[in-house]
């Protein structure tokens, strides 16, 4: 009898413990959420009629440019981004880890490293002037909100082996193309174009220690991302504001744009960009309807990022356009989100 009230127990026990092992998974399914993780988003048949159109849009015009598309893995070493990035990104912004072989990985904050890594690869091999393009997706660990989210589609076109002014206009001349290949028209949006060569010769002019640049950079690149009262005490705290004139450089390339029929282009000395590796002509596409008076996306000139690799620098000259922006400026202006 005594192993009887045993099997019995055990039975009962078993039964007690699938009973609770059906809740807990019961449980377990009604917590899980339908929605996606905070700042990415899900496709839908919809949505990815109008990924697709802005796409197509990308890659038609990149290519009728002569450009080739190319692309790299989302996963690359930390190290990377450290080398030449921007503080604030590589501490705050990046979605870092260490995988199971200890190496410290990095889901890609953007694109621009990875496609230096990629010619300084095969440098000896590759035939100058690259025009290249991506259309990459990157991820960036902020604050969501409109126009930004933690992952995004990015369009990204650069010329590679061009010096000067030349690249310089063929690479802002793209981007006008781009947006009129969506359908806007010239006061749909302005080009604003600085100097980080005449940003530079000011600091040093005015005998800013060099340790205080960076910061500086940092904190003109954030008017209208911070108070401006905070951003103008710490401003003064490295040396007060800056009445920067339009450069010779600058004069040049908005002349030969001018001559190209692009003329939406004005001089603005606060924009400098906020990753270190910007050397030269720095640009942003802004909107100008004023419910979306923003940046759309931007770039420059960037010549000295294979350094990073410990070989000779090659002329790189680029920029890049987010989908997210895309389509906010598209609706804002009333103008088709997919194909006709």
């Amino acid at each position: 009898m005594r192993g009887v009230k045993i099997a019995i127990c055990k039975n009962a026990t078993m039964r007690w413990l699938k009973k609770q092992y059906m809740l807990y998974n019961r449980a377990m399914k009604q917590k899980l959420s339908t929605e996606p993780y905070k700042g990415v988003r899900d496709f839908y048949p919809e949505d990815m009629a109008v990924q697709n159109y802005i796409f197509s849009v990308w890659r038609n015009a990149a290519e009728q440019f002569g450009y080739q598309e190319y692309n790299a893995s989302i996963l690359e070493y930390s190290d990377l981004y450290k080398s030449k990035g921007s503080d604030e990104i590589v501490n705050e912004q990046t979605y870092s880890f260490t995988d199971r072989g200890g190496r410290e990985v990095t889901l890609r904050p953007e694109m621009t490293p990875s496609l230096a890594r990629m010619v300084a690869a095969r440098r000896k091999s590759l035939k100058f002037p690259l025009r290249w393009y991506s259309i990459p997706n990157v991820f960036r660990y902020e604050r969501p909100q409109r126009g930004r989210r933690r992952e995004h589609w990015q369009f990204n076109a650069d010329i590679v082996g061009i010096a000067g002014l030349e690249g310089d206009v063929e690479s802002v001349s793209l981007a006008p193309a781009i947006m009129k290949a969506f359908g806007a028209s010239d006061k749909d949006f302005v080009i604003k174009i600085g100097s980080r060569n005449a940003l530079a010769d000011e600091l040093v002019r005015r005998k800013i220690p060099a340790e205080n640049h960076k910061q500086i950079i940092r904190l003109i690149d954030r008017q209208g991302k911070m108070p401006e009262e905070e951003r103008i005490a710490e401003l003064n705290k490295l040396g007060g504001e800056f009445e920067i004139q339009e450069s010779a450089d600058v004069a040049e390339i908005r002349k030969r744009l001018s001559e190209k029929g692009i003329q939406n282009t004005e001089f603005d000395a606060n924009i400098v960009r906020g990753f270190d590796y910007y050397t030269g002509m720095v640009f942003e596409v802004f909107d100008t309807a004023p419910e979306n008076r923003r940046s759309l996306f931007g770039g420059g000139r960037y010549d000295n990022l294979l350094e990073i690799f410990g070989i000779e620098s090659v002329p790189f000259v680029g920029f890049a356009m987010g989908d997210i922006t895309i389509r906010d400026f598209l609706e804002t202006h009333g103008l088709p989100i997919s194909a006709q």
